[in-house]
C-alpha cells in the first residue's frame, strides 16, 4: 500500500475530468471566486483561524480531521496539485501526498468516482468539504477548527 505518482495519461483524464465535473475556474481573481461549481451539500469554511496558530495546533488539527474523515469514508483517494504532480493511493497510507490545506496552491483530495473529497482553494483561502458521508463525518470538528462555515451549498 503505497503512494502513486499518475502517469501522464490518467494525470490528464483525471484533471480534465475534475475540470469538466466541477466547472474548475483557477483564478486570483475574487469575482471568479469560489474557483468551482461546489457541490450540492457541500460546505465551505474559511482558513483564516488558522492566521493566529504559531505553533501549528489548529492547521494540525485541521489535517488529523480531514484525514481521518476521508479514512472512515473512503479506501482509495486522488491527490491533486494544480500544474504538479498528482496521485493515487489508499486511505490507509501512513504518508499522504499533500495536505487539505492550500499551501500556495490548488490542494484536491477526491475518491475516484469523485462523489466526495475537499477543495482546498489558496486565493480565497477556503476549504470546501463535499459528499454527504464526508461532511456529515467531519463538518462538526472542522467548525470548532474553523469557526463557521463560510457557505453552504443548497
Amino acid at each position: 500500500m503505497s503512494v502513486e505518482t499518475l502517469g501522464y495519461s490518467e494525470h490528464r483524464q483525471v484533471w480534465h475530468r475534475f475540470y469538466a465535473d466541477f466547472a474548475f475556474r483557477p483564478s486570483t481573481d475574487r469575482f471568479q471566486w469560489p474557483g468551482i461549481s461546489e457541490p450540492s451539500g457541500s460546505v465551505t469554511w474559511s482558513l483564516t483561524a488558522l492566521d493566529d496558530d504559531p505553533e501549528y495546533r489548529l492547521l494540525d488539527r485541521l489535517v488529523s480531521v480531514v484525514r481521518r474523515g476521508l479514512t472512515a469514508c473512503a479506501d482509495e483517494l486522488y491527490a491533486l496539485d494544480w500544474h504538479h504532480d498528482a496521485y493515487r493511493f489508499p486511505t490507509a497510507a501512513k504518508d499522504w501526498p499533500l495536505s487539505p490545506f492550500p499551501d500556495g496552491d490548488y490542494y484536491i483530495y477526491l475518491t475516484p468516482d469523485f462523489r466526495l473529497g475537499t477543495f482546498g482553494h489558496p486565493w480565497e483561502y477556503t476549504l470546501c468539504v463535499f459528499g454527504e458521508a464526508l461532511v456529515t463525518a467531519i463538518s462538526a470538528e472542522l467548525t470548532e477548527v474553523l469557526g463557521e462555515p463560510l457557505r453552504r451549498s443548497a
